[in-house]
């Protein structure tokens, strides 16, 4: 399984300064403001401080991570952070994509029932044997948890982007899952969604769009594609990966992303170069295969039905060139 720590520099372990711990080294409050009004500390949360310029750096993601290590400093009770806080605070690059990182998210250890204020909710949940690991300064719901935690809270779509994600990056696996879910936390409320992660998720996804695309093909009711699909040559040797592929159906998908392309980039190449590159990889793959591409983008996940429409017009123009064909 991959390592959960972060790295000793990472931003997101920045000092945090409880008000009550400034008072017991001397500061009075009036020291206090006059640091956060000449910009040397800032606010993570009421009552908890941090070095400024480098909190202003971070983004949304880190923000939370460390709001959250400021919380579990300052509960009144034993707590570890979980469902979405958690996410936040794991290594890049698991995603946070779609999830709701307005409240903090803790969960307490005693079994009481949480509450929910000062944009924190606390929760109440039985925490099993390996349900707690340790990343940074802080105890952490372990993976397996926080994945059908969050489950419970965010949309199917969100739930196969995140489990699919961690499969990938071997941070659970389906095993873990499905034995942490059964017996116990599939009598939660809210878990019809996490029975429905647990049948789609799939580690062979690589990214968000890939995620974002799959969970588009069960929502239209369209065939689910086979992802990461080998093509070879004559020779048996592979030439490419495609990002989907209905081997049957004689159709292929390729998600085109800013990201992808600047991942690609060869030294001394423009996208322009890749571009061309890519394009005479599309004409190999056709010319090995006879099937038919489509190129999707992060703008057209907006469009689902506009997507799943094309995708079977592909469908209906495969199948009819290959009704064309002469016979042999």
């Amino acid at each position: 399984m991959a390592d959960m720590n972060l790295e000793p520099d990472d931003v997101r372990l920045m000092p945090i300064r409880l008000r009550r711990e400034l008072l017991a080294t001397g500061y009075d409050d009036a020291a206090i403001l006059r640091a956060v009004r000449s910009g040397q500390w800032t606010r993570a949360r009421r009552g908890a401080y941090v070095n400024a310029a480098p909190f202003a750096s971070l983004d949304e993601r880190s923000k939370h991570a460390v709001r959250a290590r400021a919380a579990v400093k300052q509960a009144k009770t034993e707590v570890v952070v979980s469902h979405a806080s958690e996410i936040a605070l794991y290594p890049d690059p698991i995603p946070t994509w779609g999830l709701d990182l307005r409240n903090l998210h803790l969960t307490r250890r005693d079994g009481r029932s949480g509450r929910k204020e000062a944009g924190i909710q606390q929760h109440r949940g039985r925490l099993a044997e390996g349900d707690v690991v340790r990343i940074g300064d802080v105890d952490v719901t372990s993976p397996a948890r926080a994945l059908l935690e969050v489950t419970t809270m965010a949309t199917l779509e969100v739930g196969i982007v995140l489990a699919s994600c961690l499969l990938h990056r071997r941070l659970v696996t389906m095993e873990q899952l499905v034995q942490r879910y059964s017996g116990a936390m599939d009598r939660w409320p809210q878990t019809l969604t996490t029975d429905l992660v647990l049948r789609l998720a799939d580690g062979r996804l690589e990214s968000v769009a890939e995620g974002r695309v799959f969970h588009l093909c069960f929502a239209q009711s369209l065939p689910m594609p086979c992802p990461q699909y080998e093509v070879r040559d004559p020779s048996g040797r592979v030439v490419a990966r495609l990002d989907f592929a209905w081997p049957d159906l004689g159709v292929w998908v390729e998600f085109d992303g800013r990201v992808k392309y600047q991942e690609l980039l060869r030294e001394g190449e423009s996208v322009t170069d890749v571009v061309l590159r890519e394009k005479q990889r599309q004409e190999m793959i056709e010319d090995l295969t006879g099937w038919r591409c489509i190129r999707l983008t992060w703008a057209d996940l907006a469009r689902p039905e506009w997507v799943a429409a094309k995708i079977r017009a592909a469908f209906s123009r495969s199948a009819a060139a290959r009704w064309l064909l002469p016979s042999a």
